[in-house]
């Protein structure tokens, strides 16, 4: 996902830091030390990642747009101004208009806030902007939480005891909040010092930066794969003690099959799949080998040439036109498939699935799934005519039967009209009337719609006055005792509300 760098450049940054009776060091040097250290590690380890830097005081500004240039980054970081005095607002202000216009309001965005823990003073400040929360109008809304899915870190340049001396870390813990609480606050730990800054940004990558390697096996094959963007825990909303559920870095393919069987499955998030060359035989050389070491072909060429079970799944699912499919844990699967991002380029990719052990209901339960070798005949015909999927349920859904929806007002509108009609033709429609008042009569019991039946039983009694003298005397007794039942249902009384219930004609002796 991609990473938006706040950098705070105002005028408490430049604050001078003492290191062990040597120069002078600002705030912001230190600040730059650690975003250096992040960006190295992400150039080596994150290389796909794309990142922004900003910076801000009471105004922002984009210094670096999305970019994988991280030397870029770094001499951006290098020439960094000073400015007036701190604004929090108006750089999440920035931050929300950044990362709309670049990816829209569906791609989730890591936001890292590096900071001194300085509020700000007077209008603007963040303590200011807190306070005014709920005496805000629709036109000047805090931008907090984004209209897009936020990790919010906020790196401080200060201890905890520096900052809880004022109310500054309460209002860092609220603003934390008002992003949603995915993320943390660090600070430094003892004096402030290159060492310290180290350790705050060391603790930023392993929490959430540091890569994803897994073991992708098949069988008697394996291969060492990076999962890019690291797969985050899923907790599951409708288990009684939800625990989050993480992706096991042992990642077992346990079936393939056809595109057109598996279709368009939903999933939660989409992965890319990295082979990781392993040099297992690393030999030291020594000082005299220099003239034999600039023949040695690279590192990276040397895994070009090694067989790697990664590639050779690549290649055989974009050629067979298949996915497999693969264990992510207990009774969570996900697929691998290739996925092209032009003619000529196309990249391994890993999808995954619900947690459960029926994600996909047309496959049912993926332990079910068994090789066609297995099967008494051929599931898909000897011609590939027929297809075991979807599998069909024992039980028959709610949605295949024939129930009464109203989704719009035409629909209960057309129904009330047929009703009608048919109560204008009794006694010739008698058991047609009685079929649609019935079934009017369940669904508006089910949906507690009391009122209907009151306003179909004055409808009725209506249309029972306004019966012509050439109409059939059983008509106005049908309509009559009609409205009658109605009205009892509409009390809800258990004896005439029952569901199961139905309104049957009134007998009369008239004869036509």
């Amino acid at each position: 996902m991609p990473t938006v760098i706040l950098m705070d450049v105002s005028l408490s940054m430049t604050r001078p830091v003492s290191l062990d009776g040597s120069e002078e060091f600002q705030r912001k040097n230190l600040a730059v030390h650690g975003l250096n250290m992040l960006f190295e590690h992400m150039a080596s380890n994150y290389r796909l990642e794309f990142t922004a830097l900003m910076a801000f005081s009471s105004l922002w500004e984009l210094l670096v747009p999305f970019t994988r240039d991280y030397n870029a980054l770094q001499e951006a970081l290098s020439s960094l101004e000073d400015y007036d005095k701190t604004c929090v607002e108006s750089a999440l202000n920035g931050v929300n208009n950044l990362v709309q216009q670049e990816w829209g309001s569906a791609c989730p965005c890591q936001l890292v806030l590096v900071t001194d823990g300085s509020l700000g003073i007077g209008k603007g400040s963040l303590r200011h902007s807190l306070q005014t929360l709920k005496h805000r109008g629709e036109d000047k809304k805090f931008p907090l939480p984004f209209p897009f899915p936020t990790k919010l870190f906020i790196m401080c340049v200060a201890n905890a005891e520096e900052l809880q001396m004022t109310d500054a870390m309460d209002n860092l813990e609220e603003l934390l909040r008002l992003s949603g609480g995915d993320g943390q606050i660090f600070t430094m730990d003892g004096p402030l010092c290159m060492k310290s800054v180290q350790g705050m940004f060391g603790r930023l990558i392993d929490y959430a930066y540091s890569p994803f390697h897994a073991v992708l096996h098949c069988g008697n094959l394996s291969s060492d794969v990076q999962v890019f963007p690291r797969p985050e825990p899923v907790v599951m909303d409708e288990e009684v003690e939800p625990m989050p559920r993480t992706v096991s870095a042992d990642l077992e393919i346990v079936g393939f099959i056809e595109i057109a069987d598996i279709s368009s499955p939903p999933v939660i998030s989409r992965h890319l799949v990295l082979p990781i060359a392993v040099n297992k035989d690393v030999d030291e050389v020594g000082t005299g080998a220099t003239d034999e070491l600039e023949e040695e072909p690279s590192a990276s060429q040397m895994a070009g040439k090694s067989p790697n079970f990664c590639v050779l799944l690549h290649g055989s699912l974009k050629v067979e036109g298949m996915v497999a499919l693969v264990q992510l844990g207990p009774e969570w699967y996900g697929m691998l498939y290739s996925q092209a991002d032009s003619k000529k380029k196309s990249n391994l990719m890993m999808s995954l699935f619900e947690p459960g052990p029926e994600p996909l209901p047309w496959l049912g339960k993926i332990s079910y799934l068994g090789p066609i070798s297995e099967a008494a005949e051929n599931p898909y015909g000897e011609d590939d005519s027929k297809s075991p999927f979807p599998v069909q349920p024992q039980v028959k859904r709610s949605y295949a039967q024939n129930v009464t929806v109203w989704i719009k007002a035409s629909g209960l509108q057309t129904d009330v009209q047929k009703i009608l009609r048919n109560a204008r033709k009794l006694p010739d429609k008698t058991q047609t009337f009685y079929k649609e008042l019935n079934r009017l009569r369940k669904a508006a019991l089910a949906f507690g719609f009391w009122e209907l039946l009151k306003g179909v039983a004055d409808l009725l009694e209506r249309e029972c006055t306004m019966l012509p003298d050439s109409a059939h005397p059983d008509a106005a007794f049908q309509l009559s005792h009609a409205a009658q039942q109605l009205k009892l249902a509409s009390t809800g009384d258990s004896q005439y509300a029952a569901f199961d219930h139905n309104i049957v004609p009134m007998h009369t002796d008239f004869s036509s």
